[in-house]
């Protein structure tokens, strides 16, 4: 445990030294639109182009992702880039419309098809730190495997419930109420978990509460119980372990796939937009309009 505890310090002082990054580069922006302003020259070009070059390198993240030719390394370091560039970005945005609500139909276009992608972009980051959070979740089990093991999962502890105890038969005495008990536990608890997904709102704000509710349910058990049913929670309370992580990675990974058909067709929109917006401002700017 010694030995592991500066990795989440490390951790939090690179997204420290990252938030102050963004808080001075947009700092510098702002000013720098001022300067602008104050030589009387419109910043809405300095701004603009800006916002264009940085929206050009959010679509080169999408494309150099979909090569497949790309190590996980390089991935995870162009993400942190395009989630950094996407912070500026709302700088430029709030600078280039001067703070100010748009007054006409194609602007509130552009404002919306903006404000959608960096909502829904704020969403998808929060899905990817929940999933580093939850570091017990495999990510090599594929979100189509997830439904066979779960269903391999309620099997298995259906098997450890139903096994019989195998000093029954060994004495003439009745044999003590433990097997009752533990049936009584998947019954009441455990059976319903088993069955299919669970928990999603819990899951969804990466909340433990159901999960240690069945594991007090294992505790409380377990003192009552001789070794061999103790035995058998053990391997019980591994299976729901198991369990409540797949369910966790079946809604944030389900939430995933969702997300990206939101995310990446409306940034695409919004591109097109910003060509055709680019286009009607150089038009006006030369008299062509």
């Amino acid at each position: 445990m010694g030995a592991r505890s500066p990795g989440p310090t490390r951790g939090g002082s690179g997204q420290t030294i990252t938030a102050i990054l963004i808080v001075a580069i947009s700092g510098g922006l702002f000013w720098l639109v001022q300067i602008y302003t104050d030589a009387l020259r419109d910043p809405r070009y300095l701004d603009g182009w800006l916002l264009a070059g940085g929206m050009s390198l959010q679509l080169f993240f999408h494309v150099a992702t979909k090569t497949g030719r790309l190590p996980p390394k390089s991935i995870m370091r162009w993400r942190t880039f395009h989630i950094f560039v996407g912070y500026l970005l709302v700088a430029a945005f709030l600078s280039h419309s001067n703070f100010a609500l748009p007054n006409s139909v194609f602007d509130w276009a552009l404002w919306s098809g903006f404000m959608l992608v960096t909502l829904s972009g704020l969403f998808g980051t929060y899905l990817a730190w929940s999933l580093k959070a939850k570091s017990r979740v495999d990510e090599r089990v594929g979100y189509d495997r997830i439904p066979v093991r779960v269903a391999e999962l309620a099997r298995d502890v259906k098997a450890i419930v139903a096994m019989p105890d195998p000093s029954a038969d060994a004495i003439a005495l009745p044999a003590a109420p433990y097997d009752a008990w533990i049936t009584d536990l998947y019954t009441n608890h455990l059976r319903d978990f088993f069955e299919g997904p669970r928990n999603f709102s819990s899951h969804l704000i990466a909340s433990q509460r159901p999960l240690k509710r069945l594991i007090d349910e294992l505790n409380h058990l377990a003192p009552y119980v001789d070794a061999q049913g103790q035995e058998r929670l053990s391997r019980i309370w591994n299976l729901v372990a198991e369990k409540d992580a797949l369910d966790f990675a079946r809604v944030h990974f389900g939430l995933t796939r969702a997300w990206l058909f939101v995310h990446v067709p409306v940034t695409y929109g919004l591109l097109v937009l910003s060509v055709l917006h680019v286009l009607v401002v150089y038009s006006y700017a030369s008299g062509a309009l």
